[in-house]
């Protein structure tokens, strides 16, 4: 079919698109005249994606991706908001409402659950895809009603999304509660732990004992390496000769005895040499000698005992060192353990006073974001009662049914021309006989005189 002969069926079926048209549009009006108005109210949201936390002033990042807005969105739709709704506007207690409902479920179900699944079939959310503005949209048959649905529906999500964070932080301080008393037992059972050791041992905290014993450690062990030196000494010069000790050989009184017998011994020989030895000054000579030779072999004697006496006491020292050193050795260890223990309790009690104070900070911390009252929702234009219907839309279904109608009038007038075919120009007769026109006779202006012209004659087309 070409466009010629679809002009000429629409020519030939005119009365058919005509009538459908007509009946389509004019069923449109009547039924949308017919049909309750509905109003729409809006109330628009802005959601600030870039608010700063209200208690440590962070910037929520999570706020930033793309998806939070939609996520509001889901938010507002949820049966949650719309519960609250219902709750606020105390929808539930109307006895009509009571009424439609056991009608619609016979009583089945909560009324509140009813009530707000109605109510979310009404509410439009349209997010901007360029800010972060969103809309409430509610459509009812009063226009009051519909103001006041939006503006709830508003609250009810700035409410829940409230909660949202708050509640999380509710949980936590409560945990932080009970972990915080564990903890402060803890502390406090390392810090009696701690005195109790203190008083069992008299420590303190600063406790400069350890370093006094060290030092005394110290100086005993140089006293025990001189009384060490003094002791090898001392038996060096035991083992030597009595007249070739150095106290012998450098003590005066035994200088002065050698002196004064080495002059009575020559006294004594030169008396040999003039008298005899019965005389009485060779007697009395030789008695001088054998005294001061008494005297010193007493001298030399008293020396050796006295470096005996020495070495004796050298040792005697060297052993009372020994015992001291050892002695102060397992004080120093034993104050050493101590201060290690002491060390150990300390760094018990440091470690719980930190984890009670982390703790404890976090609790306030949680406890101010629990007790917070700000969100980053803030209503930009609350609902006002509409004053136009926003549905139905006379003009907008009218224009529809000019084109449905028509759409639907050229379906009919092919219909009925597939039903009852006629022919309409000389294709027609070539395309459905299979024979050849010779010519077509049309009317013109000589139809009104009842003459027939020919119009055109064209010789027929070969055949196959």
């Amino acid at each position: 079919m070409n466009f010629t002969q679809f002009l000429l069926i629409l020519k030939a079926r005119a009365w058919i698109v005509l009538l459908a048209l007509a009946v389509t549009v004019a069923t449109t009006v009547v039924v949308s005249l017919l049909l309750p108005k509905s109003y729409t109210a809006t109330a628009t949201l802005v959601v600030d994606a870039k608010a700063k936390d209200p208690v440590t002033g962070v910037m929520l990042p999570a706020q930033m991706l793309p998806g939070y807005v939609a996520t509001q969105v889901d938010i507002m739709r949820s049966q949650n908001v719309a519960l609250k709704v219902v709750q606020g506007l105390k929808l539930a207690d109307n006895p009509q409402v009571r009424a439609d409902f056991m009608a619609a479920t016979e009583g089945k179900g909560s009324i509140q659950h009813w009530l707000a699944d109605l109510l979310l079939k009404r509410l439009e959310i349209e997010p901007s895809r360029e800010s972060s503005v969103i809309q409430v949209n509610f459509s009812g048959s009063d226009p009051q009603f519909a103001a006041i649905v939006a503006n709830a529906f508003a609250q009810a999500y700035i409410q829940t999304n409230l909660d949202l964070k708050v509640e999380p932080a509710r949980q936590t301080t409560a945990w932080y509660e009970t972990k915080i008393a564990a903890l402060r037992t803890n502390l406090e059972e390392a810090q009696a732990r701690l005195s109790r050791y203190q008083r069992e041992h008299g420590l303190v905290a600063s406790d400069e004992r350890l370093d006094v014993e060290t030092a005394r450690l110290a100086e005993l062990s140089s006293q025990l390496v001189a009384a060490q030196s003094a002791t090898y000494d001392s038996l060096s010069r035991q083992k030597q000769s009595g007249e070739s000790l150095p106290d012998v050989m450098n003590s005066p009184v035994v200088a002065g005895l050698r002196a004064d017998l080495a002059r009575a011994e020559s006294k004594l020989s030169e008396l040999a040499e003039k008298v005899g030895t019965n005389h009485p000054q060779y007697q009395s000579a030789s008695a001088e000698v054998e005294s001061l030779r008494a005297k010193l072999n007493n001298e030399i004697g008293t020396a050796a005992r006295g470096v005996s006496a020495t070495a004796r006491a050298a040792m005697q020292r060297e052993g009372d060192l020994r015992s001291s050193l050892a002695a102060q050795r397992a004080k120093v260890l034993q104050l050493k353990k101590q201060r290690d223990d002491l060390t150990v309790l300390l760094r018990d009690v440091e470690n719980a006073q930190r984890a009670y104070d982390t703790a404890l900070q976090r609790y306030t911390q949680t406890s101010l974001e629990a007790e917070n009252t700000q969100t980053d929702i803030a209503i930009l234009n609350p609902a006002v009662p509409p004053t136009e219907p926003s549905s139905p839309k006379i003009v907008l279904n009218t224009i529809l049914a000019v084109f449905l109608g028509g759409l639907l009038g050229i379906g009919l007038a092919f219909l009925m021309e597939m039903v009852d075919r006629r022919v309409r120009s000389g294709e027609d007769i070539a395309t459905m006989l299979g024979i050849p026109v010779l010519g077509e006779l049309g009317r013109d202006r000589t139809k009104r005189r009842g003459l027939l012209a020919v119009t055109r004659f064209k010789p027929a087309p070969a055949s196959p």
